[in-house]
Parts: structure tokens; C-alpha cells; sequence
């Protein structure tokens, strides 16, 4: 359904630091990196697209995150969801709300909610039932 997703950074360094970790635990790989254009992206390894995207913002202003807007990324385990907030924290994220069921979503939603240091907001989500 969606070719990419673009986040807006303002710090490529700091951002690459605290993504690069996270789509490593979720299975992606990188597209490319590019420190002088202050940009980089993951994707599946078996797949060119969907991409991941962050960079920073097109018109040269200060890259600043939406209200309302958010990513979810999605993790194959419940575990994983858990390892990923972990991470996020670990690397400078806010916690938006802890892993764990939201059965107002559907009966299995586990996700864990967080914003990264720019203060995009992001989650991690696994959609199958039991512990995993």
C-alpha cells in the first residue's frame, strides 16, 4: 500500500543512532545512508518497498512533528514490541504509554508507544494473539 514513510529529523547523527538499533530488532535493513544529505532508510531485505525514511525536512526548516500523526511499526511478537520500547527509551525516546493489550484496537493489539528525540511519534505493535 505505501511506496515510503517519511520522518522529519533535525539532527541526522543523532537520529541514526537511536533508529539504526531499532530496525535492526524489527528485521529491516538498510537501504541507504547518507550523512550529507542528512537522510537514510530501511526496508524488508526480501522487499525494495516499503521504505522507512528519515531526513530532514525538504524546505531546509526546522523538521517538526505533527499532532495527531504517528507511525506504527510493526513486530512479529509481543516480545519484540517489549524489546523494541526497551530500546527506543534506552536511546532517548519519551515513553507515550508502556507495551501492553489494547483491546479498545481489537482483542490481540499489543503496542507500546513512545516519541523519538525530534518528538515524532511512533509505535510498535504486534496484531497476533498469546505471548509469543
Amino acid at each position: 500500500m505505501f511506496s515510503h514513510v517519511y520522518v522529519g529529523i533535525t539532527d541526522f547523527e543523532r537520529a541514526h543512532a537511536f533508529y539504526s538499533p531499532l530496525m535492526v530488532a524489527l528485521g529491516l535493513v538498510t537501504k541507504f545512508a547518507d550523512a550529507g544529505r542528512g537522510w537514510a532508510a530501511w526496508k524488508q531485505a526480501d522487499h525494495d518497498r516499503p521504505l522507512f525514511v528519515i531526513g530532514r525536512a525538504y524546505d531546509g526548516n526546522v523538521a517538526l512533528p505533527g499532532n495527531g500523526q504517528m507511525v506504527a511499526l510493526l513486530a512479529a511478537t509481543r516480545p519484540l514490541v517489549d524489546r523494541c520500547h526497551a530500546l527506543a527509551l534506552a536511546n532517548g525516546a519519551t515513553c507515550e504509554g508502556p507495551p501492553g493489550l489494547r483491546p479498545q484496537y481489537h482483542a490481540d493489539y499489543y503496542g507500546a508507544y513512545f516519541r523519538d528525540p525530534d518528538g515524532n511519534k511512533l509505535c510498535v505493535v504486534c496484531h497476533t494473539a498469546g505471548p509469543n
